[in-house]
């Protein structure tokens, strides 16, 4: 996520920052320079150098897995940046200009963020032919549950499922949905799952000031869902995975608790607290994007044995499109091979990646057998990328 001015860099404190990945030949976790752990492989020394050939380790179950349905749902309400011109000081130049946004969608009337999870899910359920009590997993990658305790199991009721199976959240913000795509593939590889359901949704308008023209112009609500299914080792569609966190840059970007707002905590019974609107530094924001999405990126290929040059599509979590176009130049990925839905819907955090997918699957654009370099960043701050193949 980025405000809409500004460029910036978070305070890195090393190069190598701690880091999972996968291969298609298996799971490492590394702990930046410090230490390398390689599953049930032992601990190398510090300072040892592995290449990514050499860190690869058979998978725990001799399954691979692929993505064969994608969903999506947006509220009926669409916000112009006209519209918004007339509760803030902008103008539909002003914001275009920044971010690349012209409309975005925002709950109404008896919307919410389980209504646009079940419609993503049972869209993405029936391209894939799947029906819900063939799930295994349902999981639900959101930072605005309707419930603090979480959703997913009621969208899994709302579903029809009655098989009881496994359904939780995921919450890492605009990176959320490329966590939920790495957890399916370890359940469908190394745990031994057939069919998982990952949902990307989020109704960030809840937690937007509406007198803020830097954060306000920017959000969107929306959700979007794809069936993972296990199949054989040789058809894995889940190529690499580079996934990353770095707590010290959480003051860029959150929406913490007002526990002071009644009084001292030290009172008894404590204060009933509530949630700030999102707090953004987006110079900061813009500088870890453009820094930090290239690295993970070029990581991720390097764990598929892949270059730039073998991707069809670049897509990108749609956040600003001085992001996506700084990212895909410093990547050399052409502009016709960029997925981008962000004028129409704004940012719509971990939905973001799973909506313009289905969009451009459901158009044409995606076919079966093309390979999508994917990348997630926002608050945390945490950031991820993926190479996966669709179908």
């Amino acid at each position: 996520m980025a405000k809409a001015s500004g460029f910036f860099t978070p305070s890195l404190r090393t190069k190598i920052q701690p880091s999972i990945g996968v291969s298609r030949s298996g799971f490492c976790l590394s702990e930046g320079i410090f230490k390398r752990v390689v599953c049930s492989s032992g601990i190398e020394s510090a300072g040892t150098h592995v290449s990514s050939s050499q860190s690869r380790i058979p998978k725990l179950v001799n399954k691979g897995c692929k993505l064969v349905g994608c969903g999506s749902a947006v509220p009926s309400l669409s916000v112009s940046n006209d519209d918004l011109a007339k509760i803030v000081d902008t103008s539909d130049e002003w914001i275009s200009v920044r971010t690349g946004i012209r409309n975005r969608r925002v709950i109404s009337g008896k919307e919410n963020l389980r209504n646009l999870a079940v419609e993503a899910a049972k869209k993405a359920l029936k391209m894939a032919n799947v029906e819900p009590d063939d799930l295994d997993l349902i999981l639900l990658c959101t930072s605005t549950p309707e419930d603090i305790f979480g959703d997913a199991p009621k969208v899994q009721r709302e579903l029809g499922c009655t098989k009881s199976q496994l359904a939780h959240d995921i919450t890492a913000a605009c990176s959320g949905f490329m966590l939920g795509l790495f957890s399916a593939s370890c359940y469908i590889k190394g745990g031994g799952f057939r069919n998982v359901l990952v949902i990307g949704a989020d109704v960030m308008s809840r937690f937007v000031d509406w007198t803020d023209r830097g954060t306000c112009i920017l959000f969107g609500d929306a959700a979007g869902a794809v069936v993972l299914q296990a199949c054989d080792a040789e058809e894995d569609g889940l190529l690499s995975f580079d996934l990353h966190s770095d707590g010290e840059g959480a003051r860029h970007l959150g929406a913490p608790i007002n526990d002071n707002e009644n009084g001292s905590v030290l009172e008894f019974p404590p204060n009933r607290p509530s949630y700030a609107c999102i707090q953004m530094n987006g110079k900061e924001v813009f500088r870890f994007a453009v820094r930090c999405v290239p690295q993970s990126i070029e990581s991720a290929l390097e764990k598929a044995g892949l270059t730039a040059s073998n991707i069809d599509w670049l897509l990108l979590h749609q956040a600003n499109q001085r992001i996506i176009d700084a990212v895909a130049t410093r990547l050399e990925f052409p502009p016709e091979k960029v997925i981008s839905n962000l004028a129409n819907y704004g940012n719509t955090s971990a939905a973001s990646i799973p909506l313009a997918l289905d969009e451009a699957v459901r158009s044409g654009k995606v076919k079966p057998g093309h390979t999508i370099t994917a990348a997630g960043f926002g608050a945390g701050l945490t950031w991820g990328s993926a190479v996966i193949r669709w179908g």
